[in-house]
């Protein structure tokens, strides 16, 4: 029977039961698990596979979930989650109504924190270790584990300066692959080189900031890990264990090609090899025409600049890397860095273009009022992963990039409906703006084959009437216009609705604006951001500020956060899927 040691293992009391010999075995039957789940259900692989005897040798030291064990980003954490009793519904990860594929803590006590984003470990796993000594425990061990390159991010360093001040019940594991999600960048992972090398000339750093230092070590040694981590477990104060893990270890590919192996979507679990592509020309992904077009504009104008924090495959910079690598930059898991970084740029007459993902720029918001906004920088936003993600869920969603940009003065807010749009933005921003501007596009792919169509440049905050009726106005932005023009198909008779794509949030297109509500009954508004702050609540401001009388009716993502799943499984739970609005709008002619 496969797995027949795993399927003995129902949390990590049976773990525990185990002889040390058998948990080579164990490590085996887990892997062999993962690959098989994850080549036809997909998600995250290599990461997981690189620290199976890591997890295991945790779960068996430790007294676990009364010992806090954080994981950063939680890419990792597929094994802990199956040995913490969710072996059984493991086939449900990442879809909807089943596990998250993060840590998640309304889903088990063994995830003592929700994450999805990286470096957070330290900060809350030295939190929970001041609690239990504030409290008088000082039995309760707290353990974070990070990987080398969320360990160069700014807030983890932050954590261990405060940590390295206290005698908190700290274990620091740094899990060191030399490999994110694309591979480490930047001086500390120089740093990492040179230890694992011995050939290292400075202090150790993590002694100099008064960690109890051991390692590196060979994470896939299981008695080395275990006599360790015994050892550490009965050192007192803030503690740190380097490990030396491969990323995908146990599967040849993943371990060869471990950027396309992170989440390498469905493969055959015998073999290792990916599913052949199939050979139908589609339309691309959104981030390829941002890559594509990068290039095209930097080769005609030598001031543009390229930076992603730690995202080139997944934002595509990095076909600019390859082509202009002096005017292109991964900065590492440091977002906060990466838009100070392009302010600076601004401030020198350069044309930066900082790509990130809408989620991972909310780590950067003050940099975004404070540096760019404040001093009118005419820095460039990309704004990748807008709107609904699918099944990365509620830690990943780039829900509420119009609401929380909105706000900021100065700022220029545009949302491109198809590919050609976003050349054409892109092509505007650089020409030269007197503001800073972000442009928001959404996960996946477009729907134009014949996409690279020559420039041309857009005014600013202005839109486009789509389709002309009489009675009702849609105002939809970006991509959701694509779900609305759908809608419209289905029904019978549209002739009542009108359909503008505004392009712009801010500034709104006014002129536009009065002529809707001027020449229409009812308004409504469709955006896949949230209803609080985004484009509806722009709309209703406008309407108030004018006193129109007009009805208006708000579509978007309501004021709750929203889960994993499909895009379009998710769009229909909240009505914003085409086959939902135009049931809505049927009723709205009926």
């Amino acid at each position: 029977m496969q797995n027949k040691l795993l399927n003995t293992i129902d949390s990590p009391k049976e773990l525990r039961l185990l002889s040390q010999e058998k948990l080579p075995l164990l490590a085996k039957d887990l892997r062999d698990f993962i690959i098989n789940i994850v080549a036809t259900k997909e998600g995250h692989l290599g990461a997981s596979l690189g620290v199976i005897e890591l997890t295991i040798a945790l779960h068996y030291v430790f007294d676990t979930p009364k010992d806090l064990l954080v994981w950063d980003v939680g890419h990792q954490a597929y094994g802990h989650k199956i040995l913490t009793g969710r072996r059984d519904t493991f086939d449900t990860n990442r879809q909807i109504g089943g596990l998250s594929g993060f840590p998640n803590r309304l889903e088990s006590d063994f995830d003592t924190f929700g994450v999805g984003h990286s470096s957070t470990s330290i900060s809350a796993a030295l939190g929970m270790a001041i609690a239990s000594k504030l409290k008088g425990d000082f039995d309760t061990q707290h353990i974070a584990v990070i990987g080398d390159a969320s360990i160069a991010s700014g807030m983890a360093f932050e954590g261990l300066n405060h940590a390295g001040v206290t005698d908190a019940n700290l274990l620091v594991i740094l899990n060191d692959n030399a490999i994110g999600i694309d591979p480490s960048v930047g001086a500390l992972k120089q740093y990492l080189t040179n230890v694992k090398k011995g050939t290292e000339k400075q202090d150790n750093i993590f002694e100099a900031l008064n960690f109890d230092y051991s390692g590196p070590i060979d994470g896939h040694d299981l008695p080395l890990l275990i006599t360790e981590l015994k050892r550490l477990k009965n050192t007192k104060g803030p503690k740190f264990l380097h490990v030396i893990t491969t990323k995908g270890k146990g599967l040849r590919q993943a371990e060869e090609n471990q950027v396309t192996y992170h989440a390498p979507g469905k493969f055959n679990k015998e073999t290792g090899e990916l599913n052949p592509k199939s050979n139908i020309k589609q339309p691309p992904k959104y981030q390829d025409v941002f890559g594509h077009t990068i290039v095209e504009l930097a080769k005609q104008n030598k001031k543009i600049i390229g930076i992603t924090p730690a995202m080139p495959t997944g934002s595509s910079l990095k076909y600019m890397m390859e082509q202009i690598p002096d005017r292109a930059f991964d900065v590492g898991i440091a977002e906060q860095h990466a838009v100070t970084f392009a302010a600076g740029l601004a401030t020198q007459g350069m044309v930066a273009f900082c790509n990130i993902y809408s989620t991972f720029l909310q780590r950067a918001y003050d940099q975004i009022i404070h540096d760019v906004a404040l001093q009118n920088l005419p820095v460039i936003f990309c704004l990748d992963r807008a709107g609904l993600v699918g099944e990365d869920g509620a830690t990943h969603h780039g829900v509420f990039d119009l609401a929380y940009l909105r706000c900021i003065p100065n700022l220029i807010i545009a949302a491109p409906r198809n590919e050609m749009e976003l050349r054409n933005i892109m092509y505007t921003a650089q020409l030269g703006l007197k503001h800073p501007i972000a442009i928001r596009y959404p996960r996946g792919r477009g729907e134009n084959l014949n996409w690279q169509q020559p420039f041309s440049k857009l005014e600013i905050g202005k839109g486009e009437c789509l389709k002309q009726g009489t009675k009702t106005a849609i105002l939809s932005i970006g991509n959701m216009y694509k779900n609305v023009v759908e809608a419209l198909d289905f029904l019978e008779e549209a002739s009542a609705f009108s359909h503008y794509d505004l392009r712009f949030i801010k500034p709104l297109d006014e002129t536009m604006l009065h002529e809707v509500f001027k020449t229409h009954d009812t308004v409504v508004t469709i955006e896949d951001g949230t209803l609080l702050g985004g484009l509806g609540s722009a709309i209703a401001e406008f309407k108030t500020k004018y006193n129109y009388p007009n009805k208006l009716i708000l579509k978007g993502i309501p004021d709750h956060f929203i889960e994993h799943g499909t895009v379009l499984e998710l769009q229909k739970t909240i009505n914003l899927d085409s086959e939902n609005l135009s049931l809505f709008l049927k009723k709205m002619t009926d």
